[in-house]
C-alpha cells in the first residue's frame, strides 16, 4: 500500500478507498481531515480508540470504563449531604454508628457533615435513651422537603441516563450486566480479595453486594 493511499483517520492506518472510521470516510469524501474536539479530551481519545480496535473485548471493556467514569461524576460522593439526606429519608431513625459503618467514611467526617445538616435544620440529633453513648439521628420536615427532591431528581437523572434504551433493551443489558458481574465476582474474587488486603490490611473484598446497594441509595 502506497503512503498516500494510506488513511490518516486513526491509527490502523486503512487504504483510503476503505477507512473504517468516520473520520477517515469524512476525509476521503472530502479530503479535509475534520478537527478533533479539544473540548472531549482524553474521554473523546478512549472512545475513538475503542471504534478503531477489532477487538471486541477491548471495545467492551474501554466502553465500560467510560460508562464507569461518567456514573462517577453522575453521583455524590460518599460525603455528599445529598446522599445522607436520601438514606435518612429512607429510616425513622438511625445511629450515628450505623451512619457511619453504611457510608464507609471515617466517623470525624460523619460528625462534620452532620453537623453543618443540624445547623441548616435539616436533621436532628439526640442522646439514645437506653445507651447513652449512642446518637440517633433524624430529618426534620425540611430535611424530608429536600431528601424527597434530592430524591425525585435522582430518579429524573436515572431515566435520563437510559433514555436512549427501549424497556426491553434495558432488560436484556441487566441480564447480561448481572452475568458478566456474577462471573466476575467468582472469577477475580481471589486476586481482588488479596490485592485489598495487601493495600488496605482489611479482609472484605472489592466485589460485594454492599456497593451495590450503596449505588441504589445515592
Amino acid at each position: 500500500m502506497e503512503e498516500k493511499n494510506v488513511c490518516p483517520g486513526c491509527e490502523k492506518h486503512c487504504d483510503l478507498s476503505a477507512p473504517s472510521c468516520g473520520k477517515g470516510r469524512e476525509f476521503a469524501r472530502t479530503g479535509v481531515l475534520p478537527e478533533h474536539n479539544h473540548k472531549e479530551g482524553h474521554h473523546h481519545s478512549m472512545r475513538k480508540s475503542s471504534h478503531c480496535s477489532d477487538d471486541v473485548n477491548e471495545k467492551l471493556i474501554i466502553n465500560l470504563r467510560d460508562i464507569g467514569h461518567m456514573m462517577r461524576m453522575q453521583y455524590e460522593g460518599k460525603t455528599s449531604q445529598k446522599r445522607i439526606l436520601i438514606i435518612l429519608s429512607k429510616l425513622e431513625t438511625i445511629t450515628q454508628k450505623e451512619l457511619t459503618v453504611r457510608l464507609g467514611i471515617q466517623p470525624g467526617s460523619v460528625s462534620e457533615i452532620l453537623t453543618k445538616l443540624e445547623n441548616a435544620g435539616l436533621i436532628i440529633r439526640q442522646e439514645n435513651e437506653t445507651d447513652h453513648r449512642t446518637t440517633t439521628i433524624q430529618l426534620t420536615d425540611l430535611g424530608k422537603q429536600q431528601a424527597l427532591e434530592a430524591t425525585m431528581h435522582r430518579q429524573n437523572r436515572h431515566e435520563q441516563m437510559f433514555a436512549c434504551l427501549t424497556e426491553q433493551e434495558k432488560t436484556t443489558l441487566q441480564s447480561l450486566l448481572e452475568k458478566v458481574s456474577e462471573d466476575w465476582e467468582v472469577r477475580f474474587a481471589k486476586s481482588a480479595n488479596h490485592d485489598h488486603h495487601h493495600h488496605h490490611g482489611q479482609h472484605k473484598p472489592h466485589f460485594d453486594k454492599d456497593h451495590r446497594k450503596d449505588l441504589q441509595e445515592e
